[in-house]
C-alpha cells in the first residue's frame, strides 16, 4: 500500500521527494543583534531531511519583534546569519523558506524602537503575554500593553518591511519565503473582526480587513516572483484573543483571492491547536470551512495542527492537503521523516526548553543508528 507521505511532489521551483514539511517553531534563541548563530545552523542542519523546513517566525523589522532572542531579517548581520544556515540545509540536501513575521500588537516597549507602544489594526486590550527579558536578563513572560492604532503611513510603511525583508531573504540564499498571516500576528489581527475595529479601508467589510495582507502579498511577489512566496493562515484560530463574525466568507475571500497569484503553496493551521498545545474545545465547523478552502484554492494546500502519522496520512489520502507539516515531532525527532518511514518510536519533547537557553533540549536529540 502507498504511503502518500512519502510520494514526491512540486512546489514552485522545488521538486520534494516526500511530503513531511517541518512547521515554523519559535526557539528563541538567536544571539546577539537577533543574529542567527551557530547553534541555530547546527539545529536547522540536523533537520534538512524534511521534504520543507518553514523557518522559525523571523521579524521584518525591530518593530516587528515581540518576543526575546527572536531572528530577524532586516540588517546585513543577520543576512549573514541566516546565510550560514541555508547553506548548511542545502549542504545536507534540503530546502528552506524564510517566515516573514511581524508581531503588531503582541510585543512589548523593551523589543520597540524607542521604547515606544506596540502597533495594532486597533488599540485594544490584548490577552496574552509575551516572552521578555527581566531586570537580570532573563527570558520571562511578561504582560502586553494596550497597542498604538497603526496610521496610513505606519502601514505603507510595514508592507515596504516587508518587501526589503523577502528581498533579504533571497540574499540570505532561501528557497523562498512563507507570509505569516496567522496565529494571532499583524496581518491575523488585520483579518479577523474581534482585533480589528477600524473605520477606514483596512476595516469593516471582510475584504477591507484581508486589504493588508493581500497588499503584502502583491508587494512580496513582485520583489521575489510567486512560485517563491507562500502564506500561513489559522481561520478559526483563537490564540491571542483572535475571532472572527464571518470566518467561512472571511477566509474564503482570501483564499480566492491568493490562488489567483499561483503562489508555492497556502499553508493552514486547523484550529486543534491554540499555542502550543492541543484544544480540548476544537470547533467542529472546521470540517465545512476547509472543505471550503480546498475548493476556492486551487494550488498546494500544506496542513498543520497536531498531527501525527496516520492522521497526516487520512488528510491526504482525503484529499484535504498535499503536505502536511509536523510541528512539536520535529523538536525531539530531527530525523523525523526516517522515523515515520520506518515506524520507529519517536522521542519526547521536553517542554521545559521550548523556548530560550542553550543546546540542551534543542540540538542534542538523538538520531537513529545509520
Amino acid at each position: 500500500m502507498t504511503r502518500l507521505l512519502f510520494t514526491p511532489i512540486n512546489i514552485g521551483q522545488l521538486s520534494l521527494d516526500h511530503r513531511v514539511a517541518m512547521a515554523p517553531l519559535t526557539r528563541s534563541r538567536a544571539g546577539a543583534g537577533n543574529v542567527p548563530n551557530a547553534m541555530n545552523v547546527e539545529y536547522y542542519r540536523q533537520r534538512a531531511s524534511a521534504a520543507l523546513i518553514i523557518s522559525e517566525a523571523t521579524q521584518i523589522s525591530q518593530q516587528g519583534q515581540g518576543y526575546a532572542w527572536t531572528p530577524g531579517i532586516h540588517s546585513a548581520e543577520q543576512v549573514a546569519g541566516w546565510k550560514a544556515v541555508s547553506d548548511a540545509v542545502h549542504g545536507a540536501g534540503g530546502h528552506m523558506f524564510l517566515q516573514l513575521w511581524h508581531v503588531g500588537r503582541v510585543s512589548h516597549p523593551q523589543f520597540q524602537p524607542g521604547g515606544g507602544l506596540p502597533v495594532a489594526p486597533s488599540a485594544l486590550p490584548v490577552p496574552g503575554k509575551t516572552f521578555i527579558l527581566d531586570e537580570q536578563g532573563n527570558g520571562v513572560w511578561g504582560d502586553v500593553p494596550v497597542p498604538q492604532e497603526l496610521n496610513l503611513d505606519g502601514i505603507a510603511a510595514i508592507i515596504d518591511d516587508y518587501r526589503h525583508a523577502a528581498r533579504n531573504a533571497m540574499l540570505a540564499g532561501m528557497d523562498g519565503v512563507e507570509i505569516h498571516a496567522g496565529n494571532g500576528y499583524l496581518l491575523d489581527q488585520f483579518i479577523n473582526s474581534n482585533s480589528n475595529h477600524r473605520q477606514d479601508c483596512y476595516g469593516g467589510s471582510f475584504e477591507n480587513r484581508a486589504r493588508l495582507l493581500l497588499e503584502v502579498v502583491n508587494a512580496v511577489v513582485e520583489e521575489v516572483g510567486a512560485d517563491r512566496v507562500a502564506v500561513r493562515l489559522t481561520p478559526m484560530g483563537r490564540f491571542m484573543g483572535m475571532g472572527d463574525d464571518t470566518p467561512k466568507a472571511t477566509f474564503g475571500y482570501i483564499a480566492r483571492q491568493l490562488s489567483r497569484l499561483n503562489l508555492a503553496y497556502l499553508h493552514l493551521v486547523e484550529p486543534a491547536m491554540v499555542g502550543t498545545v492541543l484544544d480540548e474545545n476544537y470547533d467542529p465547523n472546521w470540517d465545512a470551512i476547509i472543505k471550503q478552502l480546498r475548493h476556492d484554492y486551487r494550488g498546494v494546500l500544506m496542513l498543520a495542527g497536531g498531527y501525527d502519522q496516520a492522521s497526516a496520512e487520512k488528510a491526504l489520502l482525503d484529499g484535504r492537503a498535499d503536505l502536511i507539516a509536523f510541528g512539536r515531532p520535529f523538536i525531539a525527532n530531527p530525523d523525523l521523516p526516517a522515523r515515520l518511514y520506518g515506524n520507529h518510536a519517536l522521542n519526547d519533547a521536553d517542554g521545559s526548553r521550548f523556548f530560550g537557553g542553550d543546546a540542551k533540549g534543542y540540538i542534542d536529540y538523538p538520531v537513529l543508528a545509520s
